[in-house]
């Protein structure tokens, strides 16, 4: 099924996003990162409803990322390709980040040191600005997507143990709900459904189209 879900998004210019971000998210650790009493609202369930009964029944394994919004004068997103060779989801595009570890201070210290250990994004160039809602994936991750403004001229320094390749979309494509659709696969015998856009050569989807979509639930909708 290929089905737009919703309108496009309004343009804004760079400023106009960040100053968003700044007025409707905060960086308060958000509910139910750990606490197996709350149900994450965003997730793998949000197109498919019975993954969250799937999701309650594994351990819960708290994980951040980060959401590298880079200050061009029509800013892009940072993502990156997963190598070939991990067992586990190889070669899908995804955002920089990973587990939480009991030394990282937040979700904000996990997504900053996974973002230098994997690509050599340096903190110098990164502004952390607001987490978005936890999002909860079908095998227990519950991850916290942190958005940041990231200023331009940085230098990268892939880590080929767990990425393939990085590259840039504009924001203005993947918040454009033209492009975001509703595809299905089979998964464990049973048929999953799940966000994906295409960006060229790119399919972004699962986890990382969701999130995109949690952005735009909660930073373009008015």
């Amino acid at each position: 099924m290929q089905k737009p879900v919703m309108k496009a998004a309004p343009a804004l210019s760079a400023a106009d996003f960040f100053a968003r971000v700044r007025e409707r998210l905060t960086l308060e650790t958000p509910t139910g990162l750990n606490d197996p009493n709350i149900v994450p609202k965003r997730g793998d369930h949000d197109v498919d409803p019975i993954m969250e009964k799937i999701a309650l029944v594994r351990p819960i394994r708290p994980a951040a990322v980060l959401i590298p919004v880079v200050e061009h004068a029509e800013p892009t997103v940072l993502l990156t390709q997963r190598a070939q060779h991990l067992p586990d989801h190889p070669g899908q595009v995804s955002f920089p980040g990973g587990k939480i570890d009991k030394s990282d201070k937040d979700p904000m210290h996990s997504a900053l040191r996974e973002a230098e250990e994997e690509i050599g994004l340096d903190r110098a160039h990164i502004e952390p600005l607001g987490y978005l809602d936890v999002y909860m994936t079908t095998l227990g991750y519950r991850i916290v997507p942190v958005i940041a403004r990231v200023k331009p001229g940085f230098e990268l320094t892939l880590n080929t143990g767990e990425v393939d390749n990085v590259f840039e979309v504009p924001l203005t494509y993947v918040m454009d709900m033209a492009n975001m659709q509703r595809h299905a696969r089979e998964w464990q015998g049973m048929t999953r459904h799940y966000y994906a856009i295409t960006f060229g050569e790119r399919y972004i989807w699962g986890v990382t189209a969701g999130i995109l979509r949690n952005l735009y639930d909660r930073v373009y909708r008015e």
